[in-house]
């Protein structure tokens, strides 16, 4: 099996605006062919996705979710850009599943982009005691550090979290709303949250 390189993924990810694991999957599928993945990433409908994240998402709903026994609750603030798209039952089954993750995996910020800068210099700082301490080399620190903010990223923002439902373990939930975006043709975002819990 064609396992692509970093570089070519990124390429790829450049052209098309597609996510990163579909851009692998879309090398692995057309072994290396550039011009066949991007055909392919277009026959998912996953570079139309990428090409309406700038649109207006003026509409949408605030769902809620109460988990049993009443302990845990979410309201969800989500964006489309109409109405007629706010009532499908794709928009809605994303909505649900949405307030599910976040019941459950308890994000704290939507994307990396709203995690503020003096978080991450808390997080960087502390890491970077802990390779003192653990006589790491000092040429190793940045490598480390880059892996351990990604892993940061991946438990505490909703889109960088692996998608709860998806059996494989692979899909992010920021890929699953690009999923829906490609089926609705139209932008989704996930405006805000809150979740509560006693």
């Amino acid at each position: 099996m064609y396992t692509p390189s970093a570089e070519e993924i990124k390429k790829l990810r450049e052209a098309t605006f597609a996510p990163m694991i579909q851009c692998k999957e879309a090398l692995v599928q057309s072994e290396g062919d550039f011009k066949k993945a991007v055909s392919w990433l277009n026959e998912k409908g996953l570079t139309k996705a990428a090409s309406k994240s700038e649109r207006i998402t003026g509409a949408g709903v605030i769902d809620s979710y109460i988990h049993n026994g009443s302990q845990i609750g979410v309201l969800l603030d989500i964006r489309c850009e109409t109405d007629f798209v706010a009532k499908t039952d794709e928009f809605k089954k994303l909505s649900h599943d949405l307030c599910l993750q976040i019941a459950s995996m308890n994000p704290s910020w939507v994307s990396k982009e709203d995690v503020p800068e003096e978080t991450i210099s808390v997080q960087k700082a502390g890491w970077e005691k802990e390779l003192v301490e653990a006589k790491k080399p000092k040429e190793m620190f940045d490598k480390i550090i880059q892996g351990k903010l990604e892993a940061f990223y991946k438990e505490n923002c909703l889109l960088n979290q692996v998608f709860i439902k998806d059996e494989a373990g692979t899909l992010t939930v920021g890929e699953l709303i690009a999923q829906t975006i490609a089926k609705t043709g139209e932008n989704v975002k996930v405006g805000k949250f809150v979740r509560f819990a006693i």
